[in-house]
């Protein structure tokens, strides 16, 4: 059964497209067996009437993770989302629950990574290792569930698979990411992680009036943490 598009469309207007992609649909890959969202987006153009659509990736998210994309959809506004994203403007901030915990409430890691496009894998390397990137991200101590804990996080950079290399390499996996480090479920889907990107934030390319979207992870995971008062159920908000 295909996905529907309607129901992950949090915002639209005549220059952006904001989605809140779920777990087991890329974003852009001609080679998947499941339709990208890319295609997706495009053939619902069409539908609409639109002879040429035009469909602008400006940033992506992992196979298995779910969370907000937002797409240009004409050729300047993609533009300048990408350029937000390259000047460092376009916040990014996830929620993960991993393995283990954190010696602080807050931190930074601070990495450089090495992709390898054979495997499709990223790992933390030494500084100056050839084709290595520095990767940096915050995090903040939200709850804990047992083993478990959730975490905020932000990206100051946008490396291959960044969140998920770091935390392993910090020594907490995110639950269900067994190309990182763990094979124990810990309530994640069987196509997604237990990592959402749950808050965007960017200036619309048109006015530039800051928005941000938000959404609350519709995995199962969320629930270890918060499902005594049913705060787990999915929602979107948008402010300006």
């Amino acid at each position: 059964m295909e996905p529907d598009l309607k129901q992950m469309i949090l915002y639209e207007d005549s220059s952006i497209l904001v989605l809140h992609k779920k777990a087991g649909i890329p974003v852009q890959d001609k080679r998947s067996r499941v339709m990208d969202l890319e295609s997706m987006v495009r053939n619902d153009f069409a539908l609409r009437g639109s002879r040429e659509p035009y469909v602008g990736v400006v940033h992506r998210l992992d196979l298995p993770v779910e969370g907000i994309v937002v797409f240009g959809k004409d050729r300047k506004a993609a533009a300048v989302l990408s350029s937000q994203i390259q000047k460092g403007q376009m916040r990014k901030e996830y929620l993960a629950a991993v393995t283990g915990c954190p010696g602080t409430e807050t931190g930074e890691l601070r990495d450089y990574l090495l992709k390898d496009g054979r495997t499709n894998r990223s790992a933390v390397v030494k500084k100056g290792t050839a084709g290595a990137k520095e990767a940096v991200l915050t995090y903040t101590l939200l709850e804990q569930a047992g083993e478990a804990s959730l975490l905020k996080i932000q990206l100051h950079t946008g490396r291959h698979h960044q969140i998920r290399v770091q935390l392993s390499h910090a020594g907490m996996p995110v639950l269900g990411d067994r190309k990182y480090g763990t094979a124990y479920g810990g309530g994640a889907d069987e196509k997604g992680i237990a990592l959402c990107a749950f808050r965007l934030t960017f200036r619309h390319p048109e006015d530039g009036i800051e928005k941000t979207f938000e959404v609350k992870p519709s995995g199962s995971w969320y629930r270890i943490f918060y499902n005594r008062d049913g705060n787990a159920e999915t929602q979107s908000t948008v402010y300006e």
